[in-house]
């Protein structure tokens, strides 16, 4: 990434490089030692949101790829959630699996519903596209719900913790380093996959796929790859919540769910992994400090009852403020803020432009 600071890039391999500079090292080896030290001092409350969020960003970088790099657009999210998450307990309820089978058998899952829905892309667009993979989510929960009745299982499929050996993953610090871990290597695997000819062919047919087609680029062919790897991604986070929990309900994988993922990716910042991060950590921790804020005001028991209304009516007139101040989300937050250190004590302006 090159800055505006001075810094310039001398060849490819430099241009391949994840982590550049001797800042950008400095920062992410103080990141690291800072989060390896977090639940170290941080209450178990806390934990659990750090989780929550570790769990969203697996989601919101699967939608990404697909919304942000690949101009594709899904609503079917909550759907593939729920496939992962249906799919680890029904193996487990049925065969007793353990998690090394449950998740690679979800990710299938999710790579079958990833080609099945991905078809319609290779003739549809926006709004048609969009209606069609909402179908998704009805079919996965039409099929869940007629598994947990028949089978007796109304109130949800218990799920026990995984285990390896004597050691099971109860503790919510445990929880922690896993999917800290997890989360490391979807992002990477998604920068890598940005960075192949893959990806930036996606990136192409988001920018225009007739100019793409023109160019000697398969559109079709990565149309579907990007919906079949975002699928299975997004089925793993569903296998991994799943454990996480320790029931599935198809009750809690409703559209409000998808809401929440494509507001990640908007809020975030189409188009960035770091927006994935942000956005993940802002749609999380948002409920948790507008109930915190509701309940400070002396007359918080007379809304008390109303904090869920008041939660979705702030959430969406955030989304609102977002769309129209900031289309870039809170990268360009980040991005603007950076630049100003970065070139300071002079202006940033605009090229051609005036300014002192």
């Amino acid at each position: 990434m090159a800055y505006a600071s001075g810094y310039f890039k001398t060849g490819y391999a430099v241009e391949l490089r994840l982590v550049e500079t001797r800042l950008q090292w400095t920062s992410l080896a103080a990141l690291l030692v800072l989060l390896a030290a977090f639940p170290f001092v941080a209450p178990a409350f806390v934990i659990g949101i750090a989780n929550q969020v570790f769990l969203a960003i697996v989601g919101a970088a699967a939608l990404m790829l697909l919304m942000g790099y690949a101009g594709q657009i899904s609503l079917g999210h909550a759907g593939l959630l729920a496939a992962g998450a249906l799919s680890t307990g029904i193996l487990f309820k049925e065969t007793g699996a353990a998690f090394w089978v449950t998740l690679p058998a979800s990710a299938a899952v999710g790579a079958l519903l990833g080609v099945v829905f991905g078809l319609p892309s290779l003739r549809l667009k926006g709004l048609y596209l969009a209606v069609t993979t909402l179908a998704l989510h009805f079919v996965v929960a039409f099929v869940g719900g007629e598994y947990e009745t028949r089978r007796g299982f109304s109130s949800g499929i218990v799920i026990p913790p995984p285990s390896l050996g004597s050691f099971t993953l109860v503790e919510q610090s445990h929880w922690y380093f896993l999917l800290l871990a997890l989360d490391v290597l979807v992002i990477l695997f998604c920068l890598n996959l940005l960075r192949s000819r893959t990806g930036r062919a996606l990136i192409a047919i988001r920018d225009h796929d007739v100019v793409a087609e023109a160019l000697g680029i398969p559109v079709r062919q990565h149309k579907l790859a990007a919906f079949v790897i975002s699928s299975t991604l997004t089925s793993i986070a569903g296998s991994v919540l799943a454990y996480y929990r320790g029931f599935v309900s198809i009750e809690a994988f409703t559209l409000y769910l998808t809401i929440d993922y494509v507001a990640m990716v908007i809020i975030g910042g189409m188009g960035s992994m770091l927006g994935v991060v942000l956005g993940a950590a802002f749609v999380v921790s948002f409920p948790h400090v507008i109930e915190a804020l509701v309940r400070s005001i002396p007359w918080s028991q007379a809304i008390a009852n109303e904090i869920f209304a008041v939660n979705y009516a702030a959430f969406g007139l955030i989304m609102i403020l977002f769309l129209v101040f900031e289309p870039l989300g809170l990268v360009g937050i980040w991005r603007r803020v950076r630049n100003y250190f970065l070139l300071w004590p002079f202006r940033q302006t605009t090229v051609g432009g005036g300014g002192a």
